[in-house]
């Protein structure tokens, strides 16, 4: 069984883990064909289905991360969203979904920064180093790509929804984290 964590763009994040919490498969995943200005081409779409439908296996435990609020490029967003969404289910297989600002809370990363009183919102860099900077230092993992940092937080989301599901000790148990797997298991995350 594996725990499989994607992170859905134009340029995919794949992770796949084993049960003790070991990265079996870190992958960017992209679709081959022409570029649009400001959007995906089909054909670059169901290329990019293709290659992550190859990926999945019978019996993994997915979990996608939902589209972001106000995306800029809701379209792009929502063609590729829904996309592999329908694509898993080809496959027959089922998903969970997780809302992206709880990818972020996972690792306690808010989005925010400062003291009460004069927080102001991180912007999309310092968001995205936030994440690279909490994640290894809760698990200890790195990647050049920060899809795949995302799909590596979203996976052990999958890891130990199983877990917490099956009665069994989950690997991460701080108390955001237990939120967010508690969150799915009650059908709070609408991702």
């Amino acid at each position: 069984m594996r725990f499989v964590g994607i992170d859905p763009a134009t340029v995919t994040g794949f992770v796949a883990l084993d049960i003790h919490g070991n990265v079996l498969e870190e992958l960017e995943v992209k679709g081959e064909g022409k570029s649009e200005k400001g959007g995906i081409t089909t054909e670059k779409l169901v290329s990019l289905e293709n290659n992550l439908y190859r990926l999945l296996n019978p019996g993994d435990e997915i979990v996608l991360e939902g589209a972001a609020m106000g995306t800029q490029k809701g379209i792009t967003t929502g063609m590729i969203h829904g996309g592999l969404r329908t694509m898993v289910h080809r496959k027959g297989m089922t998903f969970n979904l997780l809302n992206p600002t709880s990818t972020k809370k996972y690792v306690g990363v808010t989005g925010w920064t400062g003291d009460k009183g004069s927080k102001r919102r991180l912007n999309d860099k310092e968001k995205k180093a936030a994440v690279r900077a909490a994640v290894l230092e809760h698990f200890g993992y790195t990647h050049k790509s920060h899809n795949v940092i995302d799909a590596y937080i979203i996976a052990r989301v999958a890891l130990n929804v199983y877990l917490y599901r099956e009665l069994l000790p989950t690997l991460d148990n701080l108390p955001y984290q237990l939120e967010v797997i508690q969150g799915i298991l009650e059908g709070k995350e609408t991702g």
